[in-house]
């Protein structure tokens, strides 16, 4: 199969895209919640299906990173990986696959519990006066190991102390 010659042009987006989207992982392991909204449009469709079993849905970027926020802020820590690139540019779009490792670490009456996910995001970029954002993502989960009950309980643990916090 004959692949296209990448221009300058080409290898400059690319580059943005993934600087991008490594804010994904950056801004969900660092809690910085401004970064992490960062990559998106303001709407944004979301199909996590392979992981939740719901239907893809579109909703507002806000309302998505408080989601993410509420859910992954009571684990004590988490990690995501995001690896092996694939950009395929069309114009002012692009489609973005990226290999994925999620690991998210609670510590329960001093037993220590992890929960990892393997798989690939597929995103849809556009290039915007703001630089290029994602305005589709979709997980596609390969593989998984441990408790998923992990993410109640953290849910749980992080509104209880935004409750004692008054947030």
């Amino acid at each position: 199969m004959a692949r296209k010659r990448l221009t300058q042009d080409d290898l400059v987006d690319r580059a943005e895209i993934i600087d991008v989207l490594m804010n994904y992982a950056i801004g969900i392991d660092s809690r910085d919640w401004s970064r992490y909204r960062s990559i998106f449009a303001d709407s944004v469709l979301l199909d996590f299906s392979s992981w939740s079993g719901n239907p893809a849905s579109s909703m507002s970027a806000d309302d998505w990173v408080g989601g993410v926020r509420n859910t992954l802020s009571g684990f004590d820590g988490t990690q995501h990986m995001l690896t092996n690139p694939v950009v395929e540019l069309d114009g002012d779009r692009a489609t973005v696959t990226l290999y994925m490792n999620a690991h998210h670490y609670l510590k329960i009456d001093g037993e220590h519990n992890l929960q990892s996910i393997g798989g690939y995001y597929t995103h849809q970029m556009v290039r915007t006066d703001a630089g290029w954002l994602s305005e589709a993502c979709k997980l596609t989960v390969t593989w998984e190991k441990g408790d998923r009950a992990l993410f109640g309980i953290a849910a749980e643990r992080w509104a209880a102390q935004s409750e004692a916090a008054g947030s």
